[in-house]
């Protein structure tokens, strides 16, 4: 009788059975959407009664309290819809402040698209191809994050100094750099799929059938992985969507030639899955330095398994503020390292094991 008890009877195998055949006859795609209220948010901050105060924090127009996530309780997915289109807002009002508070101007990529093809964007300042001296070029992380941002999630909850890009642009310009700050999860257009989009899409390559085949099954993959997440998340979706890239291009001699330092913020690139030859290891050894997230104090030297250049503390434990904390030692680094181009010396900022102090900060 115990044995039988622990195990689960007759009685109980046929609930399970009976519950399983009831469940492999509800649609869930259409249960969801029955449970789920309209997508339709507001289109402004103001309609979301939200607004950025003086410090920069966001904040409830009439309680003053910060954003609240769980809007609506149990209907996790619709808050998070309701996050992502405050998100959308969100970057319209950034790229407002790269213009009006930043002075920087919009530029149009691929600068020679015909109209009819996909087209990006980046921000410029007026000197930045013409500036004698020094260009900063600002290139944020992967995800839901465009030009002029460090992470959302830091911008809704936080502030805008510590999630955005502008203490960097304000601080380069103030020491006469020029400025560029890329856009580079903007690179694809999302249309409704077509049959002749879907034989347009299978164009003809130049590269080697072996590197084809792996590129095709990644991208496979990749897609696999975004349909499964997007009919979890939006449900009520129903057209199918395809993505057309924007043009891009490969200047891995220009770039070495021309580039002095490279700061990298708890990057999780990897020079083994990115097809990195030993030239480009060296150069990055040499050149880059990232900041990572780590319980030491900030600048101190943190060991590395990969062979790519040499990382230290960003001072913080948290991913997404490793670019806020150590935005005093990258401009320390990038003062360095043009220093030492200048003198014709190979700069040494980012080999110490030692705390670095920076007073002057």
């Amino acid at each position: 009788m115990m044995a039988q008890l622990q195990q689960g009877g007759p009685d109980e195998k046929e609930k399970t059975t009976a519950l399983k055949d009831l469940l492999s006859r509800i649609d869930l795609d259409e249960l969801m959407k029955k449970d789920e209220p309209p997508l339709e948010f507001p289109d402004t901050l103001e309609g979301f009664e939200y607004i950025f105060n003086e410090k920069g924090q966001l904040r409830h127009i009439k309680t003053g309290e910060p954003f609240v996530f769980n809007y609506r309780e149990d209907l996790h997915r619709w808050n998070q819809k309701r996050y992502e289109a405050l998100g959308e807002i969100i970057t319209k009002y950034i790229y407002e402040l790269l213009q009006n508070e930043c002075h920087l101007k919009k530029v149009i990529l691929p600068v020679d698209a015909i109209e009819s093809e996909p087209k990006s964007f980046i921000f410029m300042s007026e000197d930045a191809l013409v500036n004698p001296d020094k260009l900063l070029v600002l290139i944020h992380g992967n995800g839901v994050v465009r030009a002029g941002q460090w992470a959302r999630r830091l911008i809704i909850n936080e502030d805008l100094d510590s999630g955005t890009q502008i203490p960097y642009i304000k601080r380069a310009i103030e020491e006469g750099y020029g400025v560029i700050v890329l856009n580079p999860n903007e690179n694809y257009i999302e249309v409704e799929k077509t049959k002749a989009q879907i034989q347009l899409s299978s164009d003809i390559s130049d590269e080697p059938a072996e590197k084809r085949e792996r590129k095709d099954k990644i991208q496979k993959e990749t897609k696999k992985r975004r349909d499964f997440y997007e009919k979890y998340r939006n449900p009520q979706k129903e057209k199918e969507t395809m993505q057309i890239y924007i043009r891009m291009i490969q200047r891995e001699a220009e770039v070495k030639n021309r580039v002095t330092a490279v700061a990298l913020t708890d990057s999780v690139h990897n020079v083994w899955h990115q097809e990195v030859g030993k030239t480009i290891r060296e150069w990055m050894r040499e050149n880059c330095c990232n900041w990572v997230s780590s319980s030491e104090p900030l600048d101190t030297s943190v060991e590395s398994m990969l062979p790519d250049c040499p990382r230290v503390s960003a001072g913080t434990e948290r991913h997404e503020l490793t670019s806020w904390k150590s935005f005093p030692s990258v401009f320390k680094f990038f003062s360095e390292a043009i220093k030492a181009k200048n003198s014709l010396v190979k700069p040494t900022p980012t080999r110490r094991s030692h705390r670095i102090k920076y007073e002057e900060f």
